[in-house]
């Protein structure tokens, strides 16, 4: 793994202190991130993957354990620091928006650290361009599709110039042309930049592009492993109360029917060019 920039170490959070007969959101859960790495933390609702994405960007602080980054344990005191350098996209653009059109939500924050005017504009502009999105500069965010909304989230964020982009359920509310356009944009990101990047998701499909991916279940750490390998536990996942991707639950239907595949797929595109190979290109 490359030098590491995020780690959680034993960390326990319970949302009432008070009343012990509560379980932990998070129980003694461990794992580290290195840099310019995509990690994709999975998990059913209440599996404490959001509990997670909170302690990270220090909206919550550990009753156990620490959680470091950039090298150093998260505190009240480096907490605006470290936030200065991360990301972060939400599930629902709706509620980031502040500015009256796209150049100004996009500038706020910009604004908000005193980064001199001309230098904040070229930030808006560049920022803008890299997620298709420059010709929307004076368009009011409210009359944006979902995946328009969320790419102009992604700008504002990136416009920061972060280490770490954090989304969290940053596609769930969106179709899956906007949930592409979204998943798209970060992927080229990363591609070009060093960028690390962490979603929190339900939805094991997005995990595709990850590196790697946590799975959380019961507030719990239940497996680490490459999305090959996640996906390889099949039913299991089922009976955690995630569902697998279309592909994979296509390709169990087409052996079902008596037709041989070469494996569950992971992919659309892995699933139609294994029936093509097979079956139709003789």
């Amino acid at each position: 793994m490359k030098a590491e920039i995020i780690s959680l170490q034993d960390v326990t959070y319970t949302y009432s202190e008070e009343n012990t007969n509560i379980k932990p959101a998070i129980h003694n859960v461990s794992f580290s991130i290195g840099e310019s790495e995509w990690v994709a933390i999975v998990g059913h609702n209440g599996s404490g993957k959001s509990t997670l994405a909170r302690l990270m960007n220090g909206l919550l602080f550990p009753q156990k354990g620490k959680v470091r980054i950039f090298g150093e344990t998260l505190t009240m005191e480096n907490l605006w620091e470290t936030r200065s350098k991360m990301g972060m996209v939400f599930q629902n653009p709706d509620n980031q928006f502040v500015g009256a059109t796209v150049q100004d939500d996009v500038a706020f924050a910009l604004e908000n650290n005193g980064i001199p005017f001309e230098e904040m504009v070229e930030r808006v502009r560049r920022s803008l361009a890299k997620v298709n999105m420059q010709d929307f500069m004076n368009s009011e965010p409210h009359h944006l599709s979902g995946g328009q909304k969320q790419r102009v989230a992604i700008a504002g964020a990136i416009a920061m110039q972060p280490r770490i982009l954090l989304l969290d359920e940053a596609t769930s509310m969106l179709d899956p042309q906007g949930k592409e356009e979204v998943l798209s944009t970060v992927r080229q990101l990363r591609e070009e930049t060093d960028l690390t990047v962490i979603s929190i998701t339900h939805d094991l499909e997005e995990t595709l592009l990850a590196d790697r991916v946590i799975m959380m279940n019961q507030g719990e750490k239940y497996v680490e492993d490459t999305p090959k390998g996640i996906f390889e536990r099949g039913q299991e996942l089922v009976d955690l109360g995630l569902d697998l991707p279309f592909a994979m639950k296509m390709s169990k239907l087409i052996k079902a029917q008596g037709i041989s595949l070469i494996a569950e797929h992971m992919s659309e595109e892995e699933l139609v060019n294994d029936l093509w190979t097979s079956h139709f290109n003789k």
